[in-house]
């Protein structure tokens, strides 16, 4: 599985652990990524997404996941957000009509 954040793209960063005695050592920072599920109300039903704490908090902050991946542009997207995306906008044209 891989490490990175299926909403905000964040993901593995390399750098170095450095000693009182100044040795350096390369290491990795790992997101804090968490497996959620959230509800998409125009859907429906629950989405289950491995998401950073950072990401979590955005689409609260948005007021939901309908709400966030409508009001944010296609380029800052994973690939995988998008096609959620677009299945939301099916179904709420579908409800439209």
């Amino acid at each position: 599985m891989a490490k990175h954040c299926l909403v905000t793209g964040k993901s593995v960063q390399t750098g170095n652990s450095v000693s009182h005695a100044n040795n350096k050592r390369k290491r990795r920072f790992m997101p804090n990524l968490q497996s959620v599920s959230l509800l998409s109300e125009t859907l429906g039903n629950i989405i289950r997404l491995r998401i950073s704490v950072h990401g979590l908090r955005t689409i609260e902050h948005n007021g939901g996941l309908d709400a966030y991946l409508l009001s944010t542009p296609n380029s800052r997207l994973t690939a995988e957000a998008r096609e959620i995306k677009k299945r939301i906008q099916k179904v709420a044209v579908a409800k439209s009509a």
